[in-house]
């Protein structure tokens, strides 16, 4: 990875980076998958890698499962309360070295509840000027004290992030 993401200045590319989220509803019998839009992405790249810094901001109303109705409720009060609480945010420190790969430690900000995010790192690579880096993580709704429809709604969400970087 080192290689790929030298030292310097660096933004989200909003339009090549997506966040792609799978869940189940319906008593854990159907899944729901979808995306929410990134709205911007600072990222200093440190050296060494691991004094990097970053920090993203997601567009709680563009949450999108390609069912309108639950869309609109899931951006509602219930759940994400977009109205009040527009955008969720991602703050981390430089990648942490585990084992042959690497993961993101950061805190999550959804609806004013802040709670501790690992991704795993899964691929680095450049991609002209800029690099490419695919992450996932599982995230507790819960945990953000997100529990309406306990029974119908999945309590867990798997988090693919596909992010473009491009120097500034």
């Amino acid at each position: 990875m080192t290689e790929t993401v030298l030292p310097g200045r660096c933004r989200l590319d909003p339009t090549a980076t997506t966040v792609r989220f799978a869940t189940r509803h319906l008593f854990g019998l159907a899944p729901v998958r979808g995306t929410m839009p990134v709205l911007s992405g600072a990222i200093h790249v440190g050296d060494p890698l691991e004094s990097s810094m970053m920090q993203v901001e997601l567009d709680a109303d563009g949450f999108h499962t390609r069912s309108r109705r639950r869309d609109v409720v899931v951006c509602g009060r219930r759940y994400l309360d977009s109205q009040n609480h527009p955008t969720l945010t991602f703050v981390a420190d430089g990648p942490v070295r585990e084992g042959t790969g690497w993961r993101l430690d950061g805190r999550l900000t959804v609806r004013d509840v802040t709670q501790a995010v690992s991704l795993r790192i899964t691929r680095v690579s450049p991609d002209g000027a800029a690099f490419v880096v695919d992450a996932e993580t599982r995230i507790d709704r819960f945990a953000f004290g997100i529990s309406a429809s306990r029974g119908l709604a999945g309590r867990y969400l798997r988090v693919r992030v596909h992010a473009r970087v491009v120097r500034d």
